[in-house]
């Protein structure tokens, strides 16, 4: 059965995790996603571990249901041949900065001139009409200006990187709902139009969504930083034998907490059921709540919890996720066979639908590896594809591979 966004055709112009994310979740969710790449290739493909160059496990992870065609827009002919392109297509997604897409002479107007109904959708590091229009950005700057880096030190600490590509992907998906709002926009419409998500402003709004705290007023009640969460013991708890998170959060789950602890004077105490003096002290309950779990199992106290109905889990290292119960039963995680790469395992679409299932239609592929399917269903011979190849605006990545495979196959 299709997914929701069957019909609907996605030109992927994008790299490393701002993007790739993105256009992998559209794919999904049914669209066919075209992923366009100079012969050079998304610089992903190079990142190691890996069975074979070309097909880095970061590639892998953000790359399944698209199909990979190589132009080299720096030439003529690979630009028109975008524009050929684009005239059947709904969606244009580039992260080729806004300037240098101008220059290729595939901005918003050279696009929209060869189909009015596209909705080009510009990723960029920062909205295009402040001074840091044209700086470039990646995960760990952004993470530094949005004051992502700076919350993880709390009130007095140095500012730190979260572990992970966390505004890549966070942004990845402001871009899927600003593209899926255009096409909802468009249905009613009939108009295409340009969509800039800029990650700095995204990941501001969604930083202080709590952390503008004091600070929402004027003048400021207090400063930034939401303080349940910059407090020291806001953290895994350690046990006897690992760690885990404990979260009463309600008053009825703080005095279910403490009686279970064996801390009955605590369960009348103003700290806990008045939620203002609870939300200031917040620290002194979460450093009691460190001490009070210590002397537990893993297994004991997560039970305990459980009967309790105080929310609860454990700390599960990355190397063990595919071994938790409930994603297990849940069927998280997927294996495959890959026509190059052996057996993959990935983790597969989150989101539900009852009547148009996302899935996994379709595995990540070599560089290239459809370019002459693409070309050819564009309308170009078999002379002309030639000849792009024999230019290097094109590789024939299929013929290198051995063919492509979709997952079910």
């Amino acid at each position: 059965m299709p997914g929701p966004l069957a019909g609907v055709k996605v030109l992927d112009l994008t790299s490393v995790g701002f993007g790739p994310y993105a256009g992998q979740i559209l794919g999904d969710y049914g669209a066919d996603v075209i992923k366009v790449e100079g012969p050079e290739g998304d610089i992903t493909r190079g990142i190691a571990p890996y069975r074979n160059p070309g097909m880095g496990h970061f590639l892998i992870n953000a790359n399944r249901n698209k199909r990979c065609i190589v132009l080299d827009l720096k030439q003529p002919s690979g630009r028109d041949a975008l524009l050929e392109l684009a005239k059947t297509a709904d969606v244009i997604m580039s992260s080729i900065r806004p300037a240098a897409m101008a220059r290729l002479g595939l901005g918003y107007e050279d696009c929209k001139a060869v189909n009015p109904k596209l909705i080009y959708v510009s990723l960029v590091g920062f909205r295009q009409d402040g001074p840091y229009a044209p700086k470039p950005a990646y995960d760990d700057v952004i993470q530094g200006l949005s004051g992502m880096a700076g919350m993880q030190g709390g009130r007095s600490g140095p500012p730190a990187f979260i572990k992970a590509s966390v505004c890549d992907k966070i942004c990845s998906q402001f871009a899927v709902h600003g593209t899926m709002a255009a096409l909802f926009s468009r249905e009613r419409t009939g108009a295409g139009q340009h969509v800039e998500v800029p990650m700095l402003e995204s990941m501001v709004g969604f930083n202080l969504v709590e952390h503008q705290s004091g600070q929402t007023f004027e003048p400021p009640l207090g400063p930034a930083g939401y303080e349940r969460s910059m407090v020291e013991y806001r953290r895994p708890y350690a046990t006897q034998d690992g760690h885990v998170c404990v979260l009463p959060y309600n008053t009825k789950q703080w005095r279910a907490f403490f009686a279970l602890m064996g801390r009955p004077e605590m369960c009348d105490d103003p700290r806990v059921m008045d939620a203002k003096t609870r939300s200031e002290r917040i620290g002194e309950l979460y450093q009691m709540v460190s001490e009070c779990v210590g002397g537990w199992t893993t297994a004991a106290l997560l039970a305990a919890l459980d009967e309790a109905d105080i929310p609860s889990g454990r700390a599960t290292p990355l190397g063990e996720l595919a071994e938790d119960p409930h994603l297990q039963a849940v069927g998280l995680f997927q294996s495959f066979d890959h026509p190059t790469e052996g057996r993959i395992r990935l983790a597969g679409p989150s989101v539900r639908f009852s009547e148009t299932p996302a899935e996994i239609r379709s595995l990540p592929a070599q560089l290239g590896a459809h370019s002459v399917e693409i070309l050819t269903e564009a309308g170009f011979s078999e002379a002309a594809i030639a000849r792009l190849i024999e230019a290097g605006v094109t590789i024939d990545g299929a013929a290198a591979a051995g063919g492509v495979r979709s997952a079910a196959e």
